[in-house]
């Protein structure tokens, strides 16, 4: 049976709530070149996605499109249209980015573990229905702006990683998410669609909201927060490159604007911390008597991951503004607050 042309979950997005308005509105994003532009930001009521709505929302024609699965309902900034649909499900998926100028393409699989659990739907969610984005893309000429990852280079040969390093996934999050990446060049290539792929590192920020998948910061904070212990796997001498959620929104806003398409990008500070001062910068943040214990480590796991971001800087125009001090603060008060 064929859709209707309005879609019946689509309806106009009701006030925030307080706390997760306060987790947008801890830093102010410039709307660049976007003002008045029609905007897609698919798994927009996640915790990346969202606060790319929540950015864009006051200067753009916004809609969010999210299944609500992981990502939650009062994430939606008001003014915002909303659709409660899953990625895979195609012709909502059309009308969507056909009515978009740019698309923010953040719906993917949570996480890692997940994917190893569930192998088939990450490779749905994250790899082939990036491919229905880039599709239906090129039939309404939309730009896209792609989530990629750092899980695609898997385990580095050597430290700062460049965007050409060798691609050794060893997830089939990180696999599927290769796949997204190569998608979004080949069709800049093959179709001149105006695609940025743009590989995150580990993202973190007010309103990541810990759970079995979630980031290791809030993990650690929450754990922090309510006094029990924090748990570090293995030793923590392993070490991350962790770049702010609002930084990672600002390097989405140049990827929407930028003339350098068809390229892919790291998304990071070029600089690390151990897993374990990490631990032990968030215990002084929180002002906890939580004790940090050791639990074993997880096999296979990556012993060190930071990024070369000159490509970002000189191409993109982008470089990071909160170091990990400031943006370990400002998540720790928004985990008090709420």
């Amino acid at each position: 049976m064929d859709a209707p042309d309005t879609p019946p979950h689509r309806a106009a997005s009701e006030p925030p709530s307080a706390d997760q308005s306060t987790a947008h509105d801890l830093v102010e994003y410039p709307p660049g070149d976007l003002r008045g532009d029609r905007v897609l930001v698919t798994g927009g009521a996640g915790f990346i996605g969202s606060h790319i709505a929540h950015a864009l929302a006051p200067h753009a024609e916004v809609t969010v499109y999210d299944s609500l699965v992981s990502g939650n309902r009062s994430n939606v900034p008001a003014g915002a249209e909303f659709v409660e649909a899953d990625v895979r499900d195609g012709d909502a998926l059309e009308r969507a980015v056909d009515a978009a100028d740019v698309v923010f393409h953040e719906a993917a699989m949570v996480s890692v573990g997940q994917s190893v659990e569930e192998p088939t739907e990450s490779h749905d969610v994250t790899a082939e229905a990036t491919l229905s984005v880039l599709e239906a893309a090129r039939r309404s000429e939309a730009r896209v702006v792609l989530a990629s990852s750092a899980a695609i280079y898997g385990q580095p040969e050597a430290t700062p990683i460049p965007e050409s390093a060798a691609k050794t996934p060893t997830s089939p999050y990180g696999l599927d998410k290769l796949a997204a990446d190569h998608y979004a060049r080949l069709y800049h290539d093959l179709y001149g669609l105006e695609t940025v792929a743009l590989r995150y590192f580990n993202v973190y920020g007010p309103g990541q909201t810990p759970g079995e998948y979630a980031g290791v910061i809030s993990v650690f904070v929450e754990q922090a927060l309510a006094g029990e212990p924090i748990t570090v796997e293995g030793d923590g001498e392993q070490t991350r490159d962790f770049v702010y959620v609002g930084d990672v929104v600002r390097a989405n806003l140049r990827a929407a604007t930028t003339d350098a398409v068809g390229e892919a990008y790291n998304v990071a500070t070029g600089e690390s911390i151990s897993i374990r001062r990490l631990a032990e910068r968030i215990q002084e943040l929180s002002d906890a008597d939580s004790p940090i214990v050791h639990r074993d480590a997880r096999p296979g796991d990556i012993r060190h991951s930071v990024a070369e971001t000159e490509r970002a800087r000189d191409r993109l125009g982008f470089e990071p503004a909160v170091s990990v001090s400031d943006g370990l603060a400002r998540t720790v008060e928004w985990f008090r607050d709420r």
